[in-house]
């Protein structure tokens, strides 16, 4: 396998999660949200999207092909990514505090949760195809067959370490 097909593989994930993430959020109400489901998408996003998924493409990926003489339309296209993440990053950020304050007792949020998570759902495909056709498939000639494979050991030490990560941080969580 090359390092874009363990990329793609989580993009199809992450397109099936939102997926359902649209269809629930298109159907929530003040009367039957849950704020639980949000809590379990931004989750989602959070750790596998986000962190383990744009954390490979940002630290390992990315970093190695800012070594590369890219052409400007791949330096350009890669500057619109991290960009891209940064904005998801930005629209899960406010779908947490408006959710603590769903929590709180502010109902009135809910269309602004539920307005957020479809923004997601429909902003992931566009991102996710920039990636597939034309970003990683375009870049991938940089690398020499052994770079491309110590690129996917890379990700695959990545993915390793995400659980300890997770949980480190959670255990310092329960301490403060």
């Amino acid at each position: 396998m090359k390092p874009r097909g363990l990329l793609m593989i989580e993009h199809r994930l992450i397109e099936k999660v939102l997926l359902v993430a649209q269809q629930k959020a298109l159907s929530m109400t003040e009367l039957d949200y849950h704020p639980a489901f949000v809590e379990t998408i931004v989750d989602f996003i959070k750790t596998y999207a986000d962190r383990t998924h744009h954390g490979k493409e940002e630290d390992i990926l990315f970093a190695e092909l800012a070594k590369k003489k890219l052409d400007d339309d791949h330096l350009r296209i890669m500057k619109e990514l991290i960009d891209e993440h940064r904005q998801a990053r930005a629209k899960v950020k406010e779908i947490v505090e408006l959710n603590e304050k769903f929590k709180k007792g502010d109902r009135k949020v809910v269309p602004a949760i539920t307005s957020a998570v479809i923004w997601l759902a429909g902003f992931y495909p566009a991102h996710i195809r920039k990636e597939d056709a034309v970003f990683f498939p375009g870049t991938e000639p940089q690398f020499r067959q052994d770079e491309l494979e110590d690129l996917l050991n890379r990700f695959y030490e990545f993915d390793r370490m995400m659980i300890h990560e997770k949980y480190q941080k959670m255990y310092q969580a329960l301490r403060s």
